[in-house]
């Protein structure tokens, strides 16, 4: 029944029930609903509560019940949620597995991508995301509702509001065993792994949503040189990539 309910949530939170169609744009392969679309996470649906597609989903449903299964202490993260998709599905595999000891943390700045300076990186001011910001900004109250709209916002969930690069050194957070991210950006990758990495333990994953965009991956490459992380990196769909921490 557990993998019942959890199956039912992420056709739900993508939507591929009622099948909205994408956010028209000039890259989308589609101005109409398409499974192989929504299942390969590559449209921007206009009603559905995430867009990373099923491959994805099923990354993050292994990644959480390999730390459940091997006792790997910590929360789960993801940094920039949009409508909140992903950290409802975190709180989904908990609560089907009586899980009440971890907690899912919400982290999005709410008023869409950042704007980037002149100071900031230059393929962050080449990709100028905050273009999309019509779309891509999702209010903590809309999260928060969607949370509801799944019985599943509780005292294991925490939303965390604001600019990664002032948030996230000081959360209040203690350990990770999940820690996924999702942000596109250079800076706002940089600023989550230098500041979160440090609190993932052994046997935790690192999920890179956004490893094809180049200065995601240029991010997540500088970072590990700097630091000397060399676990091998998996790809999950073309899109997004994955490691597990083994030291």
């Amino acid at each position: 029944m557990a993998q019942l309910y959890l199956d039912l949530i992420k056709n739900v939170l993508a939507n591929t029930i009622y099948e909205d169609p994408p956010i028209p744009a000039s890259w989308a392969p589609s101005e109409h609903y398409d499974a192989l679309n929504r299942s390969l996470g590559v449209d921007w649906p206009s009603v559905a509560h995430t867009m990373i597609g099923m491959r994805r989903f099923e990354n993050v449903e292994s990644c959480v019940k390999q730390v459940l299964a091997d006792g790997v202490p910590g929360d789960l993260i993801e940094t920039g949620v949009w409508r909140g998709g992903t950290c409802i599905f975190m709180r989904a595999i908990l609560k089907a597995h009586d899980v009440t000891d971890r907690k899912v943390w919400v982290a999005d700045s709410f008023q869409g991508m950042p704007r980037p300076d002149a100071t900031g990186h230059q393929g962050d001011r080449e990709l100028a995301s905050h273009r999309y910001n019509t779309f891509m900004a999702t209010d903590i109250a809309t999260v928060r509702r969607n949370f509801e709209r799944y019985e599943l916002l509780d005292d294991r969930v925490e939303l965390l509001p604001g600019w990664f690069r002032d948030t996230l050194p000081t959360a209040p957070i203690e350990r990770l065993a999940v820690l996924r991210l999702d942000s596109d950006l250079y800076e706002s990758t940089m600023d989550t792994l230098v500041h979160l990495y440090p609190k993932l333990s052994p046997g935790g994953f690192v999920i890179i949503d956004d490893y094809h965009i180049p200065v995601c991956r240029e991010a997540v490459s500088d970072w590990r040189v700097r630091f000397g992380v060399e676990d091998p990196i998996e790809d999950i769909d073309g899109l997004g990539a994955f490691w597990r921490r083994t030291g």
